[in-house]
């Protein structure tokens, strides 16, 4: 069988797939790169402890309850004005941050940021899927693209705890200006993508949607102070599910809805859909807790704390890039998300194991490199099939989606399971009596057996997602895949525009 060379247009099509993979990074790392500044963010402008969770929050919100209407403005507006659009906006709200004289300004920026943020994404996203329709390629793009997704939280751990040490907790927000710069040079590299009929804005589903996600991740956020039971929260969440049925029944009855239902109703796109939310509750739960770990009980520095999430980040790079990329176009993704899912949850299961006195090798290092393999086996054949086979004037609605999965699970990891870790710790505290509190070595159990309890929680988690997933995502055999489409794209030609490649 021959090959034909690859034209100059496929060339200028990877590399501009590296400058896009930049623009993401930059997006994933933000969620964890202050994570390891906090503190020093904190006593720099003087916020309170109760304060300081909202410089997360302020982001995540603004991020997950914008996405899908950035999704679509993406869509309305172009791809490439959209992603140019957004990292510009990012690095302004960077450099306001890093400016920041005041806890109060520091928020807005991290609010900002989360604003762009929902722009980008969905933009960055939504050109991959246009960009490569062909198996092989697809699998390989979203392969790099996945593992991005799935370890750019380790990396903003790593990135966070060196800017920290070596310069100030500032510089976790100055060197988003210096990646978006980076990923803006590639501009040129990219074609305008739109759809030939423009989709109207929803603005009814826009605010709806925008309303419910807010109130949710608000609402999430807030229980881990005001407990799951207090009034506020019940309120929020209610609230919050009320407004995103009704956006829901609003879909099904809009001409040009903002979500059109096709896209999740899809078993295999929804499967996906539920992967990656499921796939971050156990990535975020295991970067939440072990950095706590590695510097309160085992004492280790922020750079160091950085360096030592380095091995899963290469063990995804390993899994998505080396592994789930080779395999994706041979088999169908369940083949792949459902084991990765079991495998991640086994890793969650090793760190259950931990004890104050355990090494880093026998505990977070074994069970880091289990969980990370898992996760790039379920991250890059999710994001792949999540903007599979979808109509050209839904590919930026449908990355939205993705990425609504992803901090829609983020939130719910950092809510649920720092409840849950909290509450485990205060009770091991409580049963040691009123001194323990004083005592070095009881605090430290009572914190792991925290830790501990949630990364049994998140196992659970994720064996449940495996089972949930390998009964709902039905996808055919790759011959068959490949022929529905190759017919999908025929169809879409008659809508206006078939899946082209929008690079070079």
């Amino acid at each position: 069988m021959s090959h034909s060379p690859q034209s100059p247009a496929d060339h200028r099509r990877w590399l501009a797939l590296v400058f896009i993979c930049l623009a993401q990074l930059m997006v994933v790392l933000d969620v964890t790169i202050v994570n390891i500044a906090l503190p020093s963010a904190q006593q720099d402008l003087g916020f309170s402890d109760g304060d300081r969770q909202w410089v997360v929050t302020a982001y995540t919100l603004a991020f997950g309850s914008l996405l899908l209407l950035g999704g679509r403005i993406a869509d309305y507006t172009g791809r490439k004005r959209a992603f140019v659009i957004g990292a510009l906006g990012f690095a302004a709200a960077s450099a306001l941050g890093g400016a920041a004289g005041s806890f109060e300004l520091l928020l807005a920026a991290r609010a900002l940021q989360g604003v762009f943020g929902a722009l980008l994404a969905p933009a960055a996203l939504s050109l991959i899927a246009v960009s490569f329709t062909e198996t092989r390629e697809r699998a390989k793009a979203f392969g790099i693209f996945g593992g991005i997704a799935a370890g750019g939280g380790a990396i903003g751990l790593l990135l966070g705890g060196w800017l920290t040490d070596a310069f100030d907790w500032r510089w976790c927000m100055y060197v988003n200006i210096v990646i978006a710069v980076a990923a803006l040079a590639g501009t040129p590299l990219l074609r305008e993508s739109r759809p030939a009929a423009r989709p109207r804005l929803d603005i009814p589903g826009a605010l709806l949607v925008t309303g419910g996600l807010v109130a949710v991740v608000y609402g999430l956020s807030e229980a881990e102070s005001e407990s799951w039971s207090s009034a506020t929260v019940i309120g929020l969440l209610a609230a919050g599910g009320a407004l995103l049925a009704a956006f829901i029944a609003v879909q099904a009855r809009t001409r040009e809805p903002l979500l059109p239902l096709r896209v999740i109703l899809d078993r295999t796109r929804g499967s996906a859909y539920l992967a990656v939310g499921f796939a971050i509750i156990g990535m975020l739960g295991t970067l939440f807790f072990l950095t706590y770990h590695v510097q309160i009980v085992m004492g280790y520095s922020p750079v160091k704390a950085g360096l030592a999430f380095l091995p899963m980040t290469l063990a995804i790079a390993v899994s998505a890039g080396g592994i789930a990329t080779r395999l994706l176009p041979k088999v169908p993704p369940r083949v792949l998300i459902v084991p990765g899912l079991l495998i991640a949850a086994a890793g969650l299961g090793w760190l259950t194991r931990l004890e104050p006195d355990t090494s880093y090798a026998a505990g977070p290092l074994t069970g880091m490199l289990i969980t990370g393999f898992g996760m790039g086996l379920v991250m890059a054949p999710s994001i792949n099939y999540a903007t599979h086979a979808v109509r050209p004037m839904d590919a930026g609605v449908a990355s939205g989606t993705v990425n609504t999965a992803q901090q829609i699970g983020g939130s719910i990891a950092t809510a649920l399971l720092n409840t849950i870790a909290t509450g485990a710790t205060d009770d091991f505290l409580a049963d040691r009596g009123p001194r323990a509190a004083g005592d070095p070595a009881v605090l430290r159990e009572g914190l792991v057996e925290g830790y501990t309890t949630a990364f049994a929680w998140a196992s659970g988690i994720l064996a449940v997602a495996a089972l949930i997933v390998g009964v709902l995502m039905n996808t055919p055999g790759p011959r068959r895949r490949a022929a529905g489409a190759t017919a999908a794209a025929g169809r879409e030609g008659g809508e206006g525009e078939v899946l082209p490649a929008h690079f070079g």
